[in-house]
């Protein structure tokens, strides 16, 4: 499970030895403005030639090539809704991970404090990355088919959810499914994610309780990982369908509105 640090710790850590941060949002954003020594890794390089996440190869290559060793420790951060962050943080649990870290302070706020914000890319060295895949913390379309006693939260829209947006050839979600937008678990005030309490309630009110076993879908992954981070920091078993609602209209599946 990924650990949220500081400002002030990812600050003293920033060009140290044995710690890379890594910067998940896109590469215009990137050039935008980043930390000090941050490297680019936007999901566009995690995904494959069909959209959907690549294979764990690709996905330990992009990390590895970025920089990523074996021995040295990720921090990631992000802007808006962290979705991206966490988006990061979930594929490299994936891929058998247990030290990355999360900076809880948004970029919008870092550069407001006036911290050091560089624009050119950030020159490293490959890393060794050894995968060692942890199926357990994602779920497949034969897991949202058939979720057994587990319960489907979709993190999109309340609009997306009821059929109402005309971005999908079938419009609705996956029959039985729950509605929790992603941004009900955003954080506010600079920070990436809400209080654990409020979490807690938010979701009971949507019908998960903390017993529950749940299986987090949006639209192609990004914004239920923000929804997944949120849940595991607040102690729930949740696994991420990246495939999500994308894959499933895709399948032949019946969809419900």
């Amino acid at each position: 499970m990924a650990t949220f640090v500081s400002a002030d710790w990812v600050a003293e850590r920033i060009g140290r030895p044995g710690y890379l941060v890594i910067d998940p949002r896109s590469a215009i954003r990137y050039l935008m403005g980043h930390l000090r020594g941050a490297v680019s890794v936007p999901f566009k390089k995690l995904q494959g030639p069909d959209g959907r996440l690549g294979q764990p190869e690709q996905l330990a290559a992009a990390f590895g090539t970025a920089g990523l060793g074996d021995d040295v420790t990720p921090v990631l951060y992000d802007h808006q809704d962290g979705r991206n962050a966490a988006m990061a943080a979930w594929v490299l649990e994936y891929l058998g991970r247990d030290d990355v870290h999360i900076m809880n302070l948004l970029y919008d706020a870092w550069k407001e404090q006036g911290r050091e914000v560089l624009y050119r890319p950030v020159p490293t060295a490959a890393g060794t990355f050894t995968l060692r895949l942890n199926p357990a913390v994602r779920a497949s379309l034969a897991d949202a088919a058939n979720p057994g006693a587990a319960k489907l939260l979709d993190a999109r829209s309340a609009e997306e959810f009821r059929g109402e947006v005309e971005i999908d050839h079938r419009p609705g979600h996956i029959p039985g499914a729950v509605n929790l937008p992603h941004s009900e678990t955003a954080g506010d005030a600079g920070k990436l994610l809400i209080d654990p309490d409020l979490l807690r309630q938010r979701l009971s009110d949507s019908g998960i309780t903390a017993d529950d076993s749940v299986v987090a879908y949006c639209r192609s992954g990004v914004r239920a990982a923000l929804t997944y981070l949120a849940m595991k920091q607040a102690g729930y078993d949740v696994r991420l369908y990246d495939g999500s609602y994308s894959e499933w209209m895709d399948s032949g599946h019946p969809v419900a509105v």
